[in-house]
């Protein structure tokens, strides 16, 4: 179905890097077809869109020749603009969650239709739990608006035609949309909501999503026995097939599962959040000795070795930052040249967003390094001294390992 979004705390994400050894974070992978975009946010459909669309079209298809058999094999185009019309409005919940996003002042990535429905990718956790509260509403009021457009466009025709039975499927379509999303679990909106409540009542927006993503876990539990169940006594009393049953069990247990891994990367992101404050630019920077442009690689490596540091700045003759010298270019120079090659031969010329405070931690200091993508970074004290140099790579790891903890 469709989820108001990522999780609450589903936006960090190690700093990406550019120049030698790139990551393809720094560019935004494209999730699918590019469809178009909204205030900014581009729109994306992915690849498994079209295999839902086509089960879509093939069951609803079925249906269609149960209900209106002089359509024929014309069934199956209605069937498709059927599956369309389904993610337009699913796309049309999404948009609010977008709407109510960028209201907020929360950057949106991007949004995916997928698989089972579509995902907003909002960047940022609302500050306060109305807002919270309120970004994960306006999704599943949406799809309850839609269906009652629907349901009085139904009353304007005859049911017994095409425009009847889309009509029908779609009022259908949109109520389960927002009956399950209401559903009080992580990642479903209902389990935001959820959060939403419980960190306005605690105070805390940890407790919150504990509190949420069990009982998102919780809930996958009782899709992956309920649904299956009821399919069973409805087929024990002649109301459906066994091919049914086998049907609604497997459709349970995908729902059971993306339910019980939402909930999880929920409740992972918010540990690794509370973890993220250790991130310092000050405790991860290395320390690092200034050079002259002109300075031989093999002289600036001893003054460095000798000063037990591990990066090198290239200054003016101010003493002015004006480049640093990539690690990544460095290794690349034999030992024996090294007293032929000079430093600024390997160095990256400094631009605004390759100045780093060392005050910087957490979430300030990744959203910085995302924003002006390098292999290093200048860390300078509030003063605008030097105070040493900063790598991707430490920063990567450091990540990572809060990651694992996390986890």
């Amino acid at each position: 179905m469709s989820e108001s979004g990522r999780p609450p705390s589903d936006n960090s994400s190690p700093p990406a890097r550019d120049g030698d050894g790139t990551s393809g974070a720094a560019r935004e992978p494209g999730g699918g077809i590019l469809m178009g975009r909204f205030f900014g946010v581009p729109i994306y459909v992915a690849p498994s869109w079209f295999l839902v669309a086509a089960l879509i079209t093939w069951v609803f298809g079925g249906q269609l020749d149960t209900v209106l058999p002089e359509l024929g094999r014309v069934r199956y185009l209605v069937s498709l603009f059927f599956a369309i019309a389904f993610y337009a409005s699913v796309l049309v919940h999404e948009l609010a969650h977008t709407v109510a996003a960028l209201r907020f002042k929360l950057p949106v990535r991007r949004i995916q239709l997928q698989f089972f429905g579509g995902v907003s990718e909002i960047e940022k956790e609302s500050d306060t739990p109305g807002r919270e509260f309120v970004l994960a509403f306006v999704g599943p009021l949406l799809s309850l608006v839609l269906a009652a457009v629907f349901y009085g466009a139904m009353q304007l025709v005859d049911s017994g035609t095409v425009p009847g039975v889309l009509l029908a499927g779609l009022m259908v379509s949109n109520l389960i949309v927002a009956i399950f999303n209401f559903l009080p679990g992580l990642p479903l909106d209902g389990g935001r909501m959820l959060r939403a409540v419980v960190w306005k009542i605690s105070g805390k927006a940890m407790t919150g999503t504990v509190a949420a993503a069990w009982v998102g876990r919780a809930l996958a539990l009782a899709v992956l026995i309920g649904l299956p169940l009821l399919s069973y006594r409805g087929g024990i009393n002649g109301g459906s097939s066994g091919s049914d049953s086998l049907t609604d069990a497997l459709l349970a247990a995908i729902l059971a599962a993306i339910i019980w891994t939402g909930a999880g990367n929920s409740l992972r992101m918010a540990r690794l959040r509370e973890r993220l404050p250790g991130l310092q630019a000050r405790t991860l920077t290395r320390r690092a000795v200034p050079v002259a442009s002109d300075t031989p690689l093999s002289e600036a490596l001893r003054r460095a070795n000798e000063a037990g540091a591990r990066a090198l700045v290239v200054v003016d003759g101010r003493g002015d930052p004006t480049a640093l010298v990539r690690e990544s270019a460095i290794v690349t120079v034999p030992e024996h040249r090294r007293p032929w090659v000079a430093v600024s031969g390997l160095a990256q010329d400094l631009t605004p967003g390759m100045r780093v405070s060392a005050e910087l931690a957490g979430e300030d200091l990744l959203d910085r390094l995302r924003a002006t993508p390098s292999t290093e970074y200048l860390v300078v004290e509030p003063t605008g001294e030097i105070y040493g140099v900063l790598s991707t790579a430490d920063v990567e790891r450091a990540f990572l390992a809060a990651m694992s903890r996390a986890s």
